[in-house]
């Protein structure tokens, strides 16, 4: 523990912050590990229930299994059980509300995880940055007092100066595919909340009359071809009301 503390103090005063870093991005992964969970964001037994009840039309039974549970996917389909049966229209756009609010909150620390990958490696580097500073003004100073340098503290100076940049690549790594992980299983239950609110949506709404009018306005106009075949023909109906005038040749003749 001793040698740890020694090798963390030879980093210099930047070696606080980035140990600071590692700390915090260590809590922020395993919390939004435990809220990624399964059962808190689409649970399977909650998801069979409600899909049951909504088979048997028992709409208020499914806002209160919803109401008292707190997953992310119970919010969603308590969205839309509010509107149940109202328009379609109305029902999803209540659900996709519904489903961005919990997406958000799902993403909730994880923007920190990415901005400590980002920064620990800066640190790190301007550790370095200070440590090389403070290097090459004491070689200034051994060569005004002495006329030469050590090349041994030389060394050893550039090698502490170094400390504070292998420690911040060393959070900034493995912090940075914590928070990729994160964000691709977020993804993940992003698409599936979608997938099973989609499901939900036309159990939920009203059924869509408008397609069902048209159809009902179509088979009561009567078609071009029937009216056309209702109108008698002139020339067809003119002919059997008129007596043929005989010819003037016949009457000369008799």
């Amino acid at each position: 523990m001793s040698e740890l503390y020694q090798f963390l103090e030879k980093g210099g005063v930047l070696m606080t912050p980035i140990l600071f870093c590692s700390v915090t991005a260590l809590a922020l992964f395993l919390e939004r590990l435990w809220a990624l969970q399964q059962t808190r964001v689409l649970p399977p037994r909650l998801m069979q229930v409600v899909r049951q009840l909504l088979r048997e039309g028992k709409g208020s039974e499914i806002e209160t299994v919803c109401a008292s549970s707190g997953s992310s996917v119970a919010q969603v389909v308590l969205a839309g059980a509010s509107q149940m049966g109202r328009a379609r229209s109305i029902v999803r756009e209540a659900m996709e509300s519904a489903g961005r609010r919990e997406i958000a909150l799902l993403n909730r620390f994880v923007g920190g995880l990415g901005t400590i990958a980002a920064i620990s490696p800066l640190l790190g580097l301007l550790g370095t940055v200070a440590g090389m500073i403070r290097v090459f003004k004491q070689v200034v100073d051994e060569v005004s007092a002495r006329g030469q340098v050590n090349p041994g503290s030389l060394a050893n100076g550039i090698w502490e100066a170094l400390i504070t940049t292998a420690a911040g690549l060393s959070v900034a790594i493995p912090v940075y595919i914590a928070f990729r992980y994160l964000e691709s299983r977020i993804d993940r239950v992003a698409i599936d909340m979608e997938a099973y609110s989609a499901s939900l949506v036309d159990g939920f709404s009203a059924p869509d009359t408008t397609e069902a009018s048209d159809t009902d306005d179509a088979s009561a106009r009567p078609t071009r071809s029937a009216r056309a075949a209702s109108v008698p023909d002139a020339g067809e109906g003119g002919g059997d009301d008129v007596e043929a005038e005989p010819e003037p040749a016949a009457e000369a003749a008799s």
